[in-house]
């Protein structure tokens, strides 16, 4: 017989693995199925390996500014591009041991292998050992996403790459070109730059990270240009080809040759034969949808993470994994949360709440603070002027719409934001708040403070920043 579990999750990664040991936590017996590493995309092509990098990049870019705090470094600045890899390597292991200790000890049960429906309340466990039916009172789809691809465009992964190789590359290209100048296009331009790679980034929109605050891209752009990377926005690449060299051609008629070409140009629902036709589900432009409890048209199937196009985040996923249990072991648990976004450039920009064209859209009068971090005492004391911090409010009622940052440490920052928003405060409220002095923080409260024309380190303004709707 096949053996029956009462939640049985397809795939592992940080929505997954979530939702399992919190399904395993509630006292139901849970099974997860997954095909590669435990960690998913996050753990292994993603979040984690690509910050395992950046930190050997930061340290490069801390060590060159040393002579501005006073240190004085002698000899060559190098690096060791193995043991940089080693190094991310030794982290993901760890991490995938941690992932596999908390199943044992929750009494998840692991199935390793490529799973699918297999008609209602069954999954088939494909592995190299042959294959298994399982059966599952609720069913958690959290099968990820993949890297687009343009088609039409060379296929070979060595030298037109996504991130998902390029985090693993054994060694480094002398020229970069990066398709795509939104948040995985900027971190690797700014990780690369650190390396000696010389960076190219072609960005279709008229700015870097189109997705975030219209005020993010711009200084983004100014940082880079500095530090020599190439920046084309507004601008397509009409043709690529590949031979001994890659080479591009611009839509703005210059031509760009590169050894490698990394792929940024967003990722799509990892949903093709999953076996979805068996239990009647079907895809909107590959997305699973669901309502707000995270389940799906079909009763007792739920979808989190990427694979749902809510918001394709790992903190998402994990955050979506937790409210599908709690609504699959039969509590009202509707997912509203505000969800973060942390972009891991130096300087760091932290997102959270509507944007400015959002509440414009949406016609929603606004104003607006800005309070900039060469005005804040810790930055200057730490040298990371850079940045500022933008606190959007609603006119009328006073709420707290947004919070869009870039600076040291934005993206622990902006948690604190985030729980703001959560609450459903007013500017006015988060402006009561005290934070630490001096932090970096502290910012956040003064751009609410300028928000509300209130600010007392900056000169006085006699006219709010406002934008009608």
């Amino acid at each position: 017989m096949s053996k029956y579990f009462d939640m049985v999750v397809l795939g592992a990664g940080p929505g997954g693995y979530v939702a399992a040991l919190k399904g395993a936590q509630m006292g139901a017996s849970v099974a997860i199925v997954e095909q590669g590493h435990l960690g998913g995309t996050c753990l292994n092509v993603g979040c984690i390996p690509s910050k395992a990098l950046l930190a050997s990049a930061e340290l490069i870019h801390s060590i060159h500014g040393a002579a501005a705090m006073g240190v004085k470094v002698s000899g060559d600045v190098t690096f060791d591009w193995p043991a940089i890899q080693a190094r991310k390597d030794k982290v993901l292991q760890t991490l995938r041991g941690g992932v596999k200790s908390l199943f044992g000890a929750r009494k998840v049960t692991l199935f390793q292998g490529r799973a699918k429906l297999n008609g209602p309340g069954k999954i088939l466990v494909e592995s190299k050992s042959g294959s298994e039916e399982i059966m599952a009172g609720k069913i958690i789809l959290a099968v990820g996403s993949i890297p687009a691809r343009i088609p039409g465009w060379p296929t070979d992964p060595e030298r037109i790459c996504t991130s998902d190789e390029s985090l693993h590359w054994k060694t480094l290209p002398a020229r970069l070109l990066i398709v795509g100048g939104g948040v995985i296009g900027c971190e690797f331009a700014c990780m690369m730059c650190e390396f000696g790679v010389q960076v190219t980034v072609v960005e279709l929109m008229p700015r870097l990270l189109p997705e975030l605050d219209e005020s993010l891209g711009e200084p983004l752009q100014k940082v880079f240009t500095k530090r020599g990377i190439q920046c084309f926005t507004g601008t397509k690449v009409e043709s690529l080809t590949a031979g001994d060299t890659v080479k591009a051609v611009l839509s703005n008629g210059q031509t760009v040759e590169a050894d490698r070409v990394l792929l940024s140009i967003g990722r799509r629902p990892n949903t093709v034969d999953i076996g979805l036709e068996t239990v009647g589900l079907t895809t909107d432009r590959g997305f699973i949808r669901v309502d707000d409890h995270m389940e799906t048209p079909v009763k007792g199937i739920y979808c989190i993470g990427d694979a749902n196009g809510r918001c394709l985040l790992a903190h998402a996923a994990s955050a979506q994994g937790v409210a599908a249990v709690e609504n699959a072991m039969g509590h009202a648990y509707p997912f509203t949360s505000p969800i973060p976004a942390a972009v891991y450039t130096f300087p760091e920009i932290g997102a959270v709440g509507m944007t400015q064209a959002q509440a414009k859209k949406a016609g929603i009068p606004i104003a607006m603070g800005v309070f900039p971090l060469a005005a804040l005492g810790k930055a200057i004391a730490v040298g990371h002027s850079e940045g500022f911090v933008k606190v959007i409010r609603h006119r009328e009622t006073g709420a707290l719409l947004g919070v869009h940052m870039m600076g040291h440490n934005a993206t622990e920052c902006i948690a604190s934001a985030g729980a703001m928003l959560h609450k459903k405060v007013t500017v006015q409220e988060l402006a009561e708040v005290v934070f630490a002095h001096p932090t970096i923080g502290e910012s956040i409260k003064e751009a609410a403070e300028d928000a509300l024309g209130m600010a007392l380190h900056l000169p006085p303004r006699k006219v709010l920043r406002v934008a009608a709707g």
